[in-house]
């Protein structure tokens, strides 16, 4: 079976979170290096991703506040037996980049939106900059289990860095369909060169600073492929 990749990413979120700022620790993710793609196994199966059903969820803080949004799944596969996911990439459409706040002025959320994507003059190096890079990525490199929990592990690509990640998932896989879906995880978005308002990065910024941390939830369906 043919190779794929999981080109997946986020927020100002799909690292989108990056607008965020609180200090959640929980499913905490520790990058490294990245590592070699997953090759799908001679008995699995592939599935299209849905992209319809299936989206990236993203939360960043700040000390003024919060702000929560979406990110759209472009394309992607998933490689499957009927026991485990072996192999699978996704793309990511940056430019999808939603604003959800709820009460939230229309104005102050495209605002906010064009701000994440890096359309606004003069800020497009700020966050996400789709202009050069339309898309993330996510390619799966493994599926482990620690501790009765599994673990996808993964090279996410955001902008020109790519590190390997891992985050509890829970999967649900027949003939016909697969659906996936994380557990909230937190990345430090520093650790892709998104560091507008990061006071690990700038000196002096008082509470005007954005979390480096951002929540990324994940929520997957895919199909057989035909």
């Amino acid at each position: 079976m043919k190779k794929r990749v999981l080109n997946f990413v986020v927020v100002a979120g799909v690292t989108l979170g990056s607008v965020a700022c609180k200090d959640d620790k929980s499913n905490k993710v520790e990058p490294g290096e990245a590592q070699e793609a997953a090759v799908a196994t001679e008995e699995a199966v592939t599935y299209e991703i849905d992209t319809t059903a299936s989206t990236i969820e993203w939360r960043g803080t700040k000390p003024t506040g919060e702000h929560k949004g979406t990110i759209a799944i472009q394309d992607g596969t998933l490689s499957a037996t009927q026991e485990e996911i072996t192999s699978g990439s996704v793309t990511i459409d940056m430019n999808s980049i939603e604003v959800t706040d709820e009460g939230m002025d229309d104005k102050d959320r495209t605002s906010l939106e064009n701000h994440l994507k890096g359309t606004v003059e003069g800020k497009e190096t700020d966050f996400f900059n789709v202009k050069e890079y339309p898309t993330a990525s996510f390619e799966i490199t493994g599926v482990t289990e620690e501790n009765g929990q599994k673990m996808l592990q993964g090279n996410l690509t955001l902008k020109d860095s790519t590190k390997n990640i891992q985050f509890p998932v829970s999967t649900d896989i027949d003939e016909e369909e697969i659906t996936l879906e994380s557990e909230t995880f937190t990345i430090d978005r520093t650790n892709w060169g998104v560091n507008y308002g990061s006071k690990s990065v700038f000196d002096n910024l008082g509470d005007n600073f954005i979390s480096d941390e951002m929540e990324l939830t994940i929520k997957v369906t895919a199909k057989r492929a035909q």
